[in-house]
């Protein structure tokens, strides 16, 4: 077992090892849906909501069910059945309640299913050796330092509107630097939190 606090593995994963940022899991979405704030909490919001609950579910089911039949092999297809179902619940519950936020995330709302940091946040749980609070507390840190940084973001994208980029840069180049320089800045937190 990891002996790692769960407050430590929380703090740690929304900043230094955001899955974002410093594992670079979930890229695509990053990119694509943070052209707007509004569009970007709405991501941030539904991929926190699903990654807590499925790296949670998928603990409950990989120790009390796949370990003691020993079919541990199993593993990817349980977990990305459970992403699937929690994706399509999270997308009915948005297209009733929110449907303008559902329209604005299009084709990357079912896509979260194939979200690379929410099947990353699993195997992680798995790697680590956490336990089950250990397990929670890492989906929430994962989910929230997903949504911090597509946040982010989106509220430079928005101010680069009106700003004068040169042309070379103009597109995924700045892009590319401005998400380097968020990197960086979320490393920055290293040394006041570790984790193995």
């Amino acid at each position: 077992m990891n002996p790692t606090s769960p407050m430590v593995i929380l703090v740690a994963s929304i900043l230094t090892n955001n899955i974002l940022l410093a594992g670079f899991l979930g890229m695509c979405s990053f990119l694509a849906c943070s052209t707007k704030i509004e569009t970007a909490v709405g991501l941030g919001t539904a991929v926190t909501f699903v990654m807590v609950c499925t790296t949670t579910l998928n603990y409950l089911l990989y120790h009390y069910v796949l370990v003691p039949l020993e079919l541990e092999f199993l593993a990817f297809i349980l977990f990305i059945a459970v992403i699937a179902g929690f994706v399509q619940l999270v997308e009915m519950v948005m297209e009733r309640f929110s449907p303008k936020l559902y329209h604005a995330l299009g084709i990357f709302l079912p896509l979260i299913t194939v979200n690379c940091a929410i099947l990353g946040a699993a195997l992680f749980m798995v790697i680590r050796n956490y336990n089950g609070i250990q397990s929670a507390a890492f989906g929430l840190g994962g989910g929230l330092g997903f949504l911090l940084a597509i946040v982010l973001m989106a509220g430079l994208r928005e101010k680069m509107g009106y700003s004068n980029v040169p042309a070379p840069l103009r597109g995924t180049a700045v892009l590319m630097l401005i998400t380097g320089v968020i990197a960086m800045t979320f490393m920055g937190f290293a040394g006041m939190i570790t984790m193995q």
